[in-house]
Order: structure tokens, then sequence, then C-alpha cells
């Protein structure tokens, strides 16, 4: 299904009859991840599973967005959808640190919020960044000389090498830097819902210590580790998932 938010057609996911459960995707991901899990909640619950705009079928943002950018979106997403009140959100990755922007915000509500190997402790980015400006005028330097195909390919390794998500989508490259430079600890002490962290044993793109750092912070949160999982979880783990999102959404 489509629809136009904002002046941006939107590519979303619905299925399902019930209390209204949104799912957030990752940065580079889509809504086709998440159909096994979304049609196993929807026998239960309405479920929203929109293409975040850059991503899926979704057309990219007229201009450089941030988190609080997205989170707008979410809201008039769910308005054109005449959706006036969400049970849960679920946020996986840089969609859970979307989600924990809007809802400390105030510009999303949400009875519940499930995180699912969240992003947005970007305090270990900054060294990052800088090895991602470097990189990007060091290889633009080196580069230039070069037929196009060939200077991307010597790109993609860079950033592969230094450990960024940047070439997964490279029309986005100013988002995906102001992205990861917004930290959301702060927004995680102004949640005071029930929330349900879960987070893989071998995570390493968010790593286990983020869910722990997080679920510090977030009063009322309970953490779950899913042992041998990585980043993935829904693909990885899709019967345990299942299973703790619809024990905690009981």
């Amino acid at each position: 299904m489509q629809v136009v938010v904002d002046g941006i057609l939107t590519n979303y996911v619905r299925q399902g009859n019930g209390r209204v459960v949104v799912i957030l995707h990752g940065w580079g991901d889509s809504s086709k991840s998440w159909q096994q899990l979304a049609s196993a909640l929807s026998h239960n619950y309405d479920v929203v599973v929109p293409d975040l705009p850059g991503f899926g079928a979704t057309k990219s943002p007229p201009k450089t967005w941030g988190l609080d950018d997205y989170a707008s979106f979410i809201k008039d997403f769910l308005k054109k959808l005449n959706i006036s009140a969400t049970y849960c959100i679920v946020g996986h990755s840089n969609g859970g640190a979307i989600a924990l922007r809007g809802i400390a915000k105030n510009i999303i509500t949400t009875d519940r919020l499930i995180l699912l190997a969240s992003a947005g402790i970007r305090g270990e980015y900054k060294g990052r960044l800088k090895a991602l400006r470097y990189a990007a005028k060091t290889g633009k330097l080196l580069t230039s000389p070069l037929p196009k195909a060939t200077k991307n390919k010597l790109r993609a390794k860079v950033y592969q090498t230094i450990g960024s998500d940047m070439l997964v989508a490279e029309h986005l490259q100013e988002t995906f830097k102001k992205v990861v430079s917004d930290d959301v600890r702060d927004d995680a002490k102004k949640i005071d819902i029930p929330t349900l962290l879960i987070y893989g044993e071998l995570d390493q793109q968010t790593p286990l210590r983020y869910g722990e750092t997080l679920h510090q912070l977030i009063d009322h949160s309970s953490l779950e580790v899913l042992p041998g999982a990585s980043h993935f979880l829904q693909l990885d783990r899709p019967d345990a998932i299942n299973s703790a999102i619809q024990g905690f959404l009981r």
C-alpha cells in the first residue's frame, strides 16, 4: 500500500485487526524483513510497517534529515492513516532511536515500547565520524582520476573497513552522518511507559552494552538477551522474538 505523507510517496504494509502496533525498521532495512513477525502479530493486532523515507519503496527525504525529522514523519504518517492511538511501537536499530526521540519529545505517543537491538548510544561514534570525514576527503583526492565505478568500489572498501553503514544508502550520506551523531541517552531518561529491550548476544552493530545502558536509563524497562543472536533478531530468532513480544503485549 502507498500513501503520500508530507509530499513523500510512502510504502507500507498493514494487516490484522485490534490495537495498533507500529514497527520501525533500522537503517538500510525495509518492511520486507518484518513480514514474518508482522504476520504473526496480525492475529491479535493491527500491525503497520512503513518503509521509512529513503528505504524500501518510499521516496527519499527532500533534504538532510535527523531523528526529529523521522519522528515527525511517523506522526504525520499515522495521522494520514487515521490512527489516533498506538498500543505499541517496535523499533529496531535506528528505528529504536527514532522511537526514543519521538516519544521523549511527545512527537509520537504510545502505551508501550519495544526496542530491538536499538541504536542511539552515539558517544562511540565520534572517532568513527572523524575517520569517515578523513576517509571521504582522502578517498576523493586519491580516486579522482579513476573511473566512477572503480571509485565507488574503493570507497565502499574504505567505509567497510571502519565499520560504517553509510554506503548502505549512499544517497543518504548526509542524513546518515546527522543521525549517527545524535545521542538518545537523555531521551531514554524521559521514557515512562512499559518498555521491553531485546538484544542479541553476538550483536556487533548495536552491542549488548547498549541495551544494558538503555535499561538503566529507562524506568519500567526489562532487558532480554538472545544467546547466539546477532543484529537482525527478527531473522536470527523469529520464534523467540515473536514469543517475547506477544508475552509483553499481553
